[in-house]
């Protein structure tokens, strides 16, 4: 193959790449824009004040021997959570349990609402909206299938963010050293 011949494969090379990484980013562009937008909040939500996720508390006790059974803390939440807000609905999606706080954080499955027990009192530290969660579910793609009721469209969206992610990857690198390889010859 002679050099000219080379150089003008190695172009079009370089041109076939330009068009699949301009395509994919044009067709893909409002995925990319929720998905950047939406990891920066995320990254930033401990660091928020509150806003994005409420603050975690302190309880009285780190001593598990003398914390509250967790069936008390939860009739008590839903309690407290019936008397907060009677709308909303009291079925728990997680207990997450801070030991080195002695506090348990009650999340919801159908809202984003968010209280803060103390282990050992069963008194409420914190009621707050967990606007993080929000943010989570949009990042991912699963706040379309939780409106839809599947779990179809959190994997699909994932799936092509992922591999159109590993495609930029690719033919960016190209886009970048295949002109300099071009030059070095």
């Amino acid at each position: 193959m002679t050099e000219n011949t080379h150089r003008q494969q190695q172009a079009k090379v370089l041109r076939l790449v330009r068009k699949i990484h301009r395509y994919t980013g044009a067709s893909l562009f409002l995925v990319f824009l929720f998905v950047s937008i939406t990891g920066l909040l995320l990254g930033w939500k401990k660091d928020s004040g509150g806003y994005l996720l409420p603050n975690t508390q302190r309880g009285m006790s780190t001593n598990p021997t003398e914390w509250m059974y967790l069936d008390e803390l939860q009739i008590l939440a839903a309690h407290l959570l019936d008397s907060l807000d009677h709308d909303l609905d009291p079925a728990i999606d997680r207990l997450d349990i801070r030991p080195e706080r002695g506090i348990v954080k009650f999340t919801f499955q159908h809202h984003y609402q968010e209280l803060q027990l103390d282990l050992a009192t069963g008194e409420l530290l914190s009621y707050g909206k967990r606007r993080s969660d929000w943010l989570e579910h949009v990042h991912d793609g699963s706040i379309v299938d939780l409106a839809l009721g599947t779990g179809f469209f959190k994997l699909l969206y994932t799936s092509v963010a992922g591999l159109a992610l590993l495609t930029f990857t690719v033919t960016g690198f190209w886009l970048w050293y295949g002109p300099r390889r071009m030059r070095a010859r």
